[in-house]
């Protein structure tokens, strides 16, 4: 099964279309709210998600999240999961990822990205273009490490966090839930859940 439907049409859905592409699959058309007044792959608008009918197209399409914010693509998974909608795990060819490594659904692999030995990422994550995963790292559910990234050796990252573009998180740090590192941050403390850090070295701020 190659055909694939995607839900969201803006910034963050023309990288997730261009990985698909690049992965084999057959774009069929976007789901939103509305018609997207900037359509530069020509897609075929499918109508609003909510009013689709799943139960009777499950089996002859896949379904991917390309939702940057991750309140919303959690939500959005869910929903789908809770309709026995199939949805894949996409990553690109162009990424260097070892044959130990566990994936969920869900989940978008950028190119350029690398994820070395025993690593454990959950579904939905977004591991962004350029972002290393070094070795025995996790990455929960619903996680965005956004481009240039990088975690060092046993990081382990909560779920629904935002890790910075090119922030670099120190080996052995724990992130918690919900939290946020600003961009080119650098991380050498562990980060409860719900806060937010920036800087080199990185401080939480209200």
């Amino acid at each position: 099964m190659n055909k694939v439907a995607i839900i969201g049409y803006s910034g963050h859905a023309f990288v997730v279309a261009d990985t698909l592409q690049q992965s084999g699959y057959t774009i069929i058309g976007y789901f939103e709210k509305g018609i997207a007044n900037n359509n530069p792959l020509h897609l075929k608008y499918l109508g609003y998600e909510k009013d689709f009918d799943f139960s009777k197209n499950a089996n002859d399409i896949l379904v991917f999240p390309a939702i940057g914010d991750n309140n919303i693509r959690k939500r959005i998974i869910n929903y789908l999961l809770e309709k026995y909608q199939l949805i894949p795990t996409v990553i690109s060819p162009k990424a260097n990822i070892s044959d130990n490594v566990e994936i969920d659904i869900g989940t978008l692999v950028c190119q350029g990205s690398c994820i070395n030995p025993f690593v454990k990422i959950g579904k939905g994550v977004i591991i962004n273009t350029a972002s290393i995963i070094e070795h025995e790292c996790s990455v929960g559910d619903f996680s965005h490490i956004a481009p240039g990234a990088v975690l060092a050796g046993n990081v382990n990252v909560g779920e629904s966090a935002f890790i910075g573009a090119n922030a670099t998180i120190k080996q052995g740090i724990t992130i918690g839930n919900n939290v946020i590192i600003g961009a080119g941050s650098v991380v050498l403390k562990n980060v409860a859940d719900n806060e937010c850090w920036v800087g080199n070295p990185a401080r939480k701020v209200k």
